[in-house]
């Protein structure tokens, strides 16, 4: 099979586009490198990268040509970037979507979209099902938001085959530990590794729905070989477990890597939310979707990695 992967030098799109390699696909990828890494497809020489803008209708388009499925993971993916930069976020996040959504109605992809649990806001009620009120709290949950109702009107308008997935709080090897829009796990597993002081935003007591990126992968494929009754719809992807206070998941960093954490509280940060867990009934019944790797275990394997990768070269190569 053919497949395109947009944002494939990126974290989430640098695991999917190995494993797409590893199962004997062809693989074209385009990443504009802004914060992705040629570094990170290493270990996938096979992979077609062009560099280049989402965006670009016409290199989309052009791109997607012969592809069965298309693989959208590019995007500005920060929460704390999108409250600084919200014109660029929306831009990237949405525009992007349609020309994927474009280029899968030329040429009759199917088209699976990575989405994100911050859709949900903060919520009374947990776990969180799909059919609860959306309540995005920064600009890329807003967009993240609108690609998933784009999806959804392209399937019922134009018959376009498209899944979004709801990732929760996805970690593992190939995060960014050293730009300024970094994400939590990374950040405690870099500081606690150099020896720094480590900071938490807010009492430590909000919990995440930590999700190891080899199930993501996992279930990103399993989206795209579903039956077509998945189509248009939303599914959670999380890490199937409870969730993981921040003080705990400190705590956890601290064991695998041998020291005794004592971090430092700050003020919580704009458009954080105190809670995600994810219900994973429709997944599992639709997609088939079970996640196998415990948190200790994700843990355990991105600690190795870092221990491998120079303090200041975590995702830094272009």
């Amino acid at each position: 099979m053919r497949c395109l992967v947009t944002g494939a030098a990126g974290f989430i799109g640098s695991h999917l586009a190995e494993r797409l390699v590893r199962d004997g696909h062809e693989v074209v990828g385009i990443d504009d490198l802004s914060a992705g890494s040629r570094e990170n497809l290493v270990d996938a020489p096979q992979v077609d990268l062009v560099v280049g803008d989402v965006r670009d209708a016409e290199l989309v388009r052009r791109l997607a040509g012969g592809c069965a499925v298309v693989f959208h993971l590019a995007a500005v993916r920060s929460v704390v970037r999108s409250l600084d930069e919200p014109t660029l976020a929306t831009s990237v996040n949405v525009v992007g979507s349609l020309s994927v959504l474009e280029a899968a109605r030329a040429t009759g992809a199917r088209v699976i979209l990575a989405s994100s649990s911050s859709v949900y806001g903060n919520q009374e009620r947990f776990p969180l099902w799909e059919s609860a009120e959306p309540r995005p709290r920064s600009p890329y949950a807003a967009s993240k938001l609108a690609m998933e109702v784009y999806a959804a009107a392209w399937w019922r308008t134009y018959g376009t085959p498209t899944i979004s997935l709801r990732f929760f709080n996805v970690f593992g090897p190939r995060m960014d530990a050293t730009g300024p829009y970094a994400l939590v796990v990374p950040i405690f597993i870099r500081a606690l590794l150099d020896g720094r002081p480590l900071v938490i935003h807010g009492d430590g007591d909000q919990a995440r729905d930590f999700t190891y990126v080899d199930d993501v992968v996992e279930a990103t494929l399993l989206a795209a070989n579903t039956a077509e009754d998945a189509f248009g719809r939303v599914f959670n992807i999380g890490g199937g477990r409870s969730p993981t206070s921040i003080r705990e998941l400190v705590r956890l960093i601290g064991k695998i890597v041998g020291v005794d954490p004592n971090p430092i509280l700050e003020p919580a940060r704009p458009g954080d939310v105190s809670r995600t867990e994810a219900d994973l009934s429709a997944a599992r019944k639709v997609l088939g979707y079970r996640p196998a790797v415990t948190i200790d275990e994700g843990l355990a394997r991105t600690v190795a990695w870092f221990r491998g990768v120079p303090a200041d070269a975590s995702n830094t190569a272009q």
